[in-house]
């Protein structure tokens, strides 16, 4: 036997199809009587569901005007209570017949749930206890015409919720929690940065190349330039153009573009933070990266311990830096230290079952790159510095004067995922013209997420620029672990989608 209470989808749409109806119909009465709501341009609310709670015994007996959103409907006789939803959170309302005017409560008896009023009342608590407040005068400032889900989740709704992220966050409340974290986190990352001296940029959008990372960039057109233009794949070149100019700490917060996979950790868009210090090297940078996350953690969430893709993480000062052939060589087996020689270097990922990529050269850098990637990444649990990269896969970065295969590079993993990447910036315009040669030439071999040759700054560099300590953080990670979001599009608030049908 059928459920029920399990309609088929054209039950549920001819209902869907006599609400909405049913909607317009009361706003056409409403207009009709000169009660339209659309007219109505503002409300002054002088009080909030939340400072009313908070400051209840200050507050009872006097009176407060709120606005929010009708979330429930009870009663509906002399006396009806319904829930309402402002920005802090609910409130009940508790509105008597004989204590309002009588055609006003009858317009309120007909408001559905979904609409937005504005109330003037007193506070008060219900025989059961409940901080009310007892409407006095209600206003109708603005007809919902769709009907709110009674559910909004599953897995076949999540899609759903991303795309009508403005339902989602009427019906679960707590998912405004999330982006609440992520403004104070871009706020104590400013202040952090702002405090040690740092000036805030814009850079371009827009640029005639796309540099500063390994990705495939998003191409436009410029029409009355008659020229392609790439999206930003990052803001680095840039800003350590005005390095050179001389201003020596400086950091931007902006969207970066890569044409590339969209999984849990990835989205076409995000949001990143880049900073550079002159006169500092990437230790510095570790320094700022551990400081900025676990003093984010301390003053948003109260401390240090957070729980994130199912593990707990300790986020206390001190965290664990390790070179990349110390880490293969603790967590793979092999001891790239003790290897000077390619083709044994080769044969030693190939012994672990690591292959190297067509496009790559079969060098030790690649090959001990290729076993961190393969074999190590994912067992970094707890927060922990990855140093001394390959000069392979570091285009952009200072070698290492005590063994020239390596730089001075380190990324930040925590439950093995990347949140941080920092160098000791190549400043040596020679070295880093052959550096972009390669790139090119690896490009030419089918690689099209390499760099691209900006002879522009590479002029920059050849006017001199000092030792500097430079890093990318990506903030939409960073508050993936601060809210224990296991999908980057649980913490932006418009995820790039598919288009429907």
């Amino acid at each position: 036997m059928a459920d029920k209470n399990h309609q088929s989808p054209a039950a549920e749409q001819e209902n869907l199809s006599q609400l909405l109806q049913i909607r317009r119909e009361k706003l056409k009465q409403l207009q009709d009587s000169g009660n339209d709501p659309f007219l109505i341009t503002r409300f002054v609310a002088d009080h909030d569901s939340a400072n009313i709670k908070d400051n209840f015994d200050a507050l009872e007996g006097k009176e407060v005007s709120l606005a929010g959103r009708l979330m429930s409907k009870r009663g509906m006789g002399k006396v009806s209570f319904c829930d309402l939803q402002d920005k802090s959170g609910r409130i009940q309302l508790y509105a008597r017949k004989d204590e309002m005017d009588e055609a006003e409560y009858n317009r309120f008896k007909k408001y559905d749930i979904g609409d937005i009023v504005g109330v003037h009342g007193v506070v008060f608590r219900t025989q059961r206890g409940e901080m009310s407040v007892r409407v006095v005068e209600v206003t109708l400032l603005s007809k919902s015409l769709l009907p709110l889900p009674e559910k909004f989740h599953g897995l076949t709704s999540t899609e759903l919720r991303y795309r009508q992220r403005y339902v989602d966050l009427i019906v679960n409340p707590e998912v405004k929690r999330n982006f609440i974290i992520r403004s104070r986190f871009i706020k104590f990352m400013r202040d952090y940065l702002d405090n040690m001296g740092y000036i805030e940029v814009e850079t371009p959008v827009l640029n005639t190349i796309a540099g500063g990372a390994a990705a495939r960039p998003f191409i436009t057109h410029h029409n009355t330039l008659d020229i392609d233009m790439y999206m930003r794949i990052a803001t680095e070149l840039p800003l350590k153009r005005l390095i050179v100019g001389g201003m020596d700490r400086v950091y931007e917060i902006g969207r970066i573009f890569r044409n590339e996979g969209m999984d849990p950790k990835h989205n076409p868009e995000f949001t990143t933070v880049e900073l550079y210090q002159a006169y500092a090297d990437f230790h510095d940078m570790m320094d700022i990266a551990e400081g900025v996350l676990s003093g984010a953690a301390r003053e948003i969430l109260g401390g240090y311990q957070v729980e994130w893709l199912g593990e707990q993480i300790d986020l206390t000062p001190g965290w664990r830096r390790l070179t990349m052939v110390d880490a293969v060589k603790e967590y793979a087996g092999v001891d790239f230290g003790a290897i000077s020689d390619d083709a044994q270097a080769v044969e030693a990922a190939k012994a672990i079952g690591v292959e190297l990529a067509d496009a790559a050269e079969k060098t030790w850098g690649n090959a001990l790159y290729a076993c961190f990637d393969q074999r190590v990444e994912e067992k970094l649990i707890q927060p922990t510095f990855i140093t001394m990269y390959p000069v392979e896969v570091s285009p952009l970065t200072k070698r290492s004067p005590a063994d020239p295969r390596l730089t001075e590079r380190f990324e930040l993993f925590i439950c093995h995922s990347e949140l941080a990447n920092a160098y000791s910036e190549l400043n040596d315009p020679i070295d880093q013209r052959q550096r972009f040669q390669k790139q090119v030439e690896q490009r030419e071999r089918g690689d099209d997420e390499t760099e691209m040759m900006d002879e522009d700054f590479l002029t920059a560099l050849e006017y001199g620029m000092p030792p500097t300590g430079g890093m990318g953080m990506g903030i939409d990670r960073c508050v993936m672990l601060l809210t224990g979001s296991d999908s980057i599009r649980e913490v932006i608030l418009f995820p790039t989608m598919k288009p429907q049908d």
